[in-house]
């Protein structure tokens, strides 16, 4: 009696079993996979956060499927006039906008392009939308990089998009100027659009000047980018995201109609965020301030605990995580388990990322310093009692 989309289990793997087990038990675990700023010991100001959202205009209910007028050109100030506010458009969500946008450009068991590693949850928003994920590979060499020629190879003439997450969640790695050019150039061959994930591009580590950190600009190919109040202003809880449009005049129209009636159908954004988004965008400087600098010191603690261990940290330039290649006398699940086990310490093994070998551990650089630390520094005693 029910679909297909889903290849439903509640079976939990044997990480959640133990956390599960562990947690009933009462032990206190170090969770250095946090990634919810509401949950990281993050100041927010929470009397202007509150004076934001008793604006009268709440009580009103005007519905455009667009989003108001007032937000969306509070948007287009956060690109800094690059963008016009009428190819703006309101969901609220980038999990939202991603479903939009497969319904959008894909029929059912057409093919979504998505890199791999990557978010784990591209593969359940296009089960539900009846679309087929195919993985792209991006390398590992002194730095990430995205494999063009691979990504030439996967497409198909099932294909409709080409998903960038830029930077990559968890690599951390920026587009760069060339695979930027080289991306358009593919998705020009095949006619395909491509979505840009960019809900991390603020949180930069190292200027580089050939980082593209915005495809909001492009005019060659058909183009959507992707960010929102959750990580911008660190306010997942507002349920405030946004695409915007960019590529040939022909292709945005024909797009941006399509667009219309999907979100008229939907009217999923609520009148109060809308009518603070101006304020909650202007007060996202404090926050994404802490944010950086949390980012920054837990990665210069974990880069120098981890030195003499046998583990490598892999580089990083933006976003909130960091990744553990460690010692192959594990396999990474095994490594997972037995912090948690042993050392009550919570990671991410690479696999819940797709990684294409092993062993990597994944870390979130947001988690509180007290817990970062110690969790860090039990993860290096137990990968040196390992080798010895």
């Amino acid at each position: 009696m029910f679909s297909s989309r889903l290849q439903w289990s509640a079976r939990l793997n044997p990480i959640a079993e133990l956390l599960a087990r562990k947690r009933a038990s009462g032990e206190p675990i170090l969770d250095l996979t946090e990634s919810n700023p509401t949950h990281a010991a993050i100041e927010y100001p929470v009397a202007e956060i509150s004076r934001a959202l008793a604006d009268p205009r709440i009580l009103r209910y005007d519905p455009n499927p667009f989003g108001s007028k007032e937000a969306r050109e509070a948007v287009a100030g956060y690109y800094c006039g690059r963008v016009d506010p009428a190819r703006i458009l309101l969901t609220a969500s980038t999990s939202e906008a991603y479903a939009y946008l497969f319904k959008l450009l894909a029929d059912p068991g057409d093919e979504i392009l998505v890199p791999r590693p990557s978010y784990p949850l591209f593969d359940y928003l296009a089960r539900l939308e009846c679309v087929r994920m195919t993985q792209y590979p991006l390398f590992y060499d002194h730095g990430w990089h995205l494999d063009t020629h691979a990504l030439r190879r996967a497409a198909t003439e099932r294909t409709r998009a080409i998903v960038v997450v830029n930077p990559n969640n968890p690599t951390g790695s920026y587009l760069k100027a060339q695979e930027a050019a080289e991306l358009t150039a593919i998705a020009r061959e095949h006619g395909l659009a491509i979505i840009s994930d960019e809900v991390f591009s603020d949180y930069w580590l190292d200027q580089d000047s050939q980082r593209v950190s915005t495809l909001v600009a492009a005019h060659e190919a058909l183009t959507f980018s992707l960010s929102g109040l959750s990580k911008t202003a660190g306010l997942p809880q507002m349920k405030l995201a946004w695409i915007v449009v960019s590529g040939p005049e022909g292709a945005m129209r024909d797009a941006w109609g399509r667009l219309e009636l999907i979100a008229d159908t939907y009217l999923s954004v609520g009148a109060p965020v809308q009518a603070a988004l101006p304020r909650l965008l202007g007060m996202r400087d404090s926050i994404a301030q802490q944010i950086r600098g949390r980012v920054a010191d837990n990665l210069a603690f974990v880069r120098e605990t981890m030195r003499a261990t046998g583990a490598r940290l892999l580089d990083v330039e933006g976003g909130w995580y960091a990744t553990l290649h460690m010692t192959s006398i594990r396999t990474e699940e095994e490594w997972a388990l037995g912090l948690l086990e042993h050392e009550n310490v919570l990671a991410q093994p690479g696999y819940f990322y797709d990684f294409e070998s092993e062993p990597f551990l994944v870390l979130s650089l947001l988690t509180e310093p007290a817990i970062f630390r110690e969790g860090v520094l039990r993860i290096a005693a137990y990968a040196c009692a390992a080798r010895s």
